[in-house]
């Protein structure tokens, strides 16, 4: 009985290992305790405004995106009259903009260089940034068109539902990778100011 326990626990152990090594490919963490955390490490809080389907009435083909820099919501849409609403942060007064775009890029963990106009604002960022947890375009990011705005993670939460960005569409960084996953390049982005 003793020797079936001890080839049970080592199998078991072996196993526990493989998962481990599974979830950690998959996106997961361990924590200190070895409790998986289930998802990426972003470190970058939960949003205040939850991820949730609702209705949704616009006609647009499903798989667009529809930005409401009013409402601070992005909206996937997924079709039968429903999308998939995230909370976003928008730029500030002077600016929010609109219009229709594509995807042209998608990146994790994308490294960041402040355009000029941000740098002659603000001289005091970095000239460059690679991408990693500290990084202001957080986990993921795509890129609008050939402008300077993108949809981009962000590891702060409270940033969600206001308006600070340069222009900017902001998430957390669960958010942008949920989004990040179910978009392509080529999607379609509509901006409503």
């Amino acid at each position: 009985m003793t020797r079936v326990l001890t080839l049970l626990f080592a199998a078991l152990t072996v196993l526990a290992g493989v998962g481990q090594a599974q979830a950690q490919d998959f996106g997961g963490f361990f924590d200190s305790r070895g409790i998986f955390g289930g998802g990426p490490d972003f470190r970058g809080g939960s949003s205040p405004i939850r991820r949730q389907t609702v209705n949704f009435a616009g006609n647009y083909a499903p798989g667009t995106i529809y930005i409401n820099t009013a409402e601070r919501r992005l909206y996937l849409v997924t079709g039968n009259g429903q999308a998939l609403q995230y909370g976003i942060g928008v730029g500030r007064d002077g600016f929010r903009w609109s219009g229709t775009h594509r995807i042209t890029a998608k990146k994790e963990w994308p490294s960041w260089t402040p355009p000029s106009q941000m740098l002659a604002r603000r001289p005091d960022l970095p000239r460059h940034m690679k991408g990693g947890i500290d990084n202001p375009l957080g986990a993921r990011a795509m890129y609008l068109g050939s402008t300077l705005y993108r949809i981009h993670g962000s590891n702060e939460p409270e940033t969600i539902g206001q308006a600070v960005s340069s222009g900017c569409f902001r998430m957390t960084n669960d958010d942008v990778t949920d989004l990040y996953s179910r978009v392509s390049v080529g999607t379609t982005v509509i901006v409503k100011n």
